[in-house]
């Protein structure tokens, strides 16, 4: 009897990651609203103030793009996770993969090491942008410092991916998705400073996600923001609550299938 040589589990994470890529590579609509969106939100909200600097000599333009970062990472993980997953539900793709040896922890690893590479390419077409078209410079170190902490930080943005992915539908999870992360990113002051928000909005933005997320971001760039522990501790704490909530969303959909 011919015996099965296990394929390295490297080797397959690298396999099923390129597969990931691929497909989605084949989706214009998320390459094109990942990849450019935050590009063309920079240049509507970013050139406009590009070359003016805080009371401090900071960099506005750079803050903006350090915000946009934030705001590009952010959607890449909930979108790529809520409305693929929502979408992977829909085709019974989930029933196939159990009919694999494909281990479940690999199909998800390599779910985030394509959000990863995604993200990595939206941050350095931003930067590029941003330094070429508005003239905006800091060191290298500074733009790897700001796309590290938001690369790390992007954990809870992907437990909220998966839990509007098995909690909705494919038609109403990119409803659900720019409801959740559109109105959490201008209430963070993404978009434009708190200080031209409504008051009820500056109160609620220090409880938001997406502030601490961003406070990494401007920290990098010298901005008096609060301590990093405590956006780490914050975004860790999103993080628990919407895994939580996803692993609950998750359960029911398999009790659902094979209960």
């Amino acid at each position: 009897m011919a015996t099965v040589t296990p394929v390295p589990f490297p080797r397959l994470l690298l396999r099923q990651t390129l597969t990931e890529i691929r497909i989605r590579r084949r989706i214009p609509a998320f390459s094109a609203v990942n990849l450019a969106l935050p590009v063309v939100f920079y240049a509507f909200f970013g050139l406009p103030v590009a070359q003016r600097v805080f009371a401090d000599g900071r960099s506005v333009g750079a803050h903006v793009l350090a915000s946009f970062g934030a705001y590009a990472v952010g959607s890449v993980m909930v979108y790529a996770f809520g409305i693929g997953v929502a979408n992977e539900r829909a085709m019974r793709i989930d029933l196939l993969l159990r009919a694999t040896p494909l281990p479940p922890a690999v199909h998800l690893l390599a779910k985030i090491i394509t959000a990863l590479v995604y993200s990595c390419l939206s941050l350095a077409l931003l930067i590029a942008f941003g330094e070429l078209v508005g003239g905006v410079h800091q060191p290298p170190g500074i733009w790897l410092s700001v796309s590290l902490r938001l690369l790390a930080g992007s954990v809870p943005f992907i437990a909220l991916g998966f839990l509007i992915g098995y909690r909705y539908g494919p038609n109403a999870a990119p409803a659900v998705a720019n409801l959740i992360y559109l109105p959490l990113s201008f209430a963070a002051g993404l978009f434009m400073p708190l200080d031209q928000m409504p008051a009820f909005v500056r109160a609620i933005a220090p409880w938001l996600p997406t502030y601490h997320y961003a406070q990494l971001a401007w920290n990098a760039l010298g901005a008096p923001t609060e301590r990093m522990v405590v956006s780490v501790l914050w975004l860790a704490g999103y993080a628990a609550i919407f895994l939580t909530l996803a692993l609950r969303a998750y359960r029911l959909e398999e009790d659902r299938k094979f209960g």
